[in-house]
């Protein structure tokens, strides 16, 4: 009997290919419906000003670390929901290099259906192409919520005791602000469990950087550009009350974005920074985890386990 062979895809948005591809990459985000031309004019502005995105390079940088940490056993890909390389492209990679069982993680610690299924969907659709076109399709093994992966907690740990570290002498007590995507309260509403995951992520990271109840609070950030009530408090209403409490510098450490991204190098070194210093606070940001040994070990272990356990028959939906 021969060895299976074993692969993983390390699945994210993506990110537009150039200043020209804002439009199609936001029309894809958004379900194939257009943005208006004042969205999109202010996201090519955006991405013009941090000089493009580099998720698609990071994510690609972190499945190679992640297949040599597991010592060549499991090839890992980047996937793509919006743009190349998509799910479908490094599915095919996978199935024609001949992996039996693919483990399927999206690059969020916190899983929700509602928010998330997508990439399911998408795994779906590509087993479908590819039986079409008469290639074996994998067996697809989805990996759900890891919000606590002991790892994970711990790199985002590392990376906050890093950053008050740096800050001028007497400042090492700063409050941390640990933020999430914001959503819709609509959303948000429909999705208790999800929340409870941002929240339990937030409480064992700032348990495991030593933060007493004092030092920090969850807020949110990045609201979309859709109508209707998002979910507060962002991190922009909370800099003036952290300056009135008698507070000097701010950190900021996103616990659901695992890379370098636009919601990364805009909304929070441009904008968090901006909205800090009108406080008068001085401002800081977490180093983000990207190809972080420590990181890379913990979506490593998370893929071998899921590739360890009893073969279920499981198609791309988590």
């Amino acid at each position: 009997m021969t060895t299976p062979r074993f692969g993983a895809l390390l699945m994210t948005y993506g990110s537009p290919t150039s200043l020209d591809d804002v439009p199609r990459y936001l029309a894809a985000v958004r379900g194939g419906r257009p943005a208006d031309e004042e969205t999109t004019a202010e996201f090519v502005r955006r991405y013009r000003v941090i000089g493009g995105s580099p998720l698609v390079a990071i994510t690609s940088a972190q499945a190679a670390a992640v297949e040599a940490a597991l010592g060549g056993r499991v090839l890992a890909r980047p996937a793509m929901r919006f743009s190349a390389p998509t799910i479908e492209d490094a599915l095919r990679e996978l199935a024609g290099a001949g992996a039996e069982r693919v483990a399927t993680i999206v690059l969020s610690p916190q899983y929700s259906p509602l928010i998330m299924g997508g990439y399911g969907r998408a795994v779906d659709a590509a087993l479908t192409t590819l039986a079409e076109d008469g290639l074996a399709a994998p067996e697809i093994v989805p990996v759900g919520a890891w919000h606590e992966e002991p790892g994970f907690v711990e790199a985002l740990a590392t990376r906050i005791r890093e950053a008050l570290d740096r800050l001028p002498d007497g400042e090492a007590a700063a409050p941390v602000l640990l933020t999430a995507h914001s959503l819709p309260r609509h959303v948000a509403d429909r999705e208790p469990d999800y929340l409870d995951q941002l929240t339990a992520t937030a409480t064992a990271v700032a348990t495991a950087a030593g933060l007493d109840e004092t030092r920090w609070r969850f807020c949110w950030q990045s609201a979309g550009h859709e109508p209707g009530e998002w979910m507060t408090p962002d991190f922009a209403d909370l800099m003036p009350i952290l300056a009135r409490e008698g507070h000097g510098s701010v950190v900021v450490a996103p616990v659901q974005f695992l890379a370098d991204h636009l919601e990364i190098l805009y909304d929070i070194d441009i904008g968090a920074r901006e909205q800090a210093e009108a406080a008068g606070l001085r401002f800081a940001r977490i180093e983000s985890l990207n190809t972080m040994p420590r990181f890379i070990e913990a979506l490593a272990s998370i893929v071998e386990r899921a590739l360890a356990a009893q073969p279920t028959g499981a198609t791309g939906r988590a």
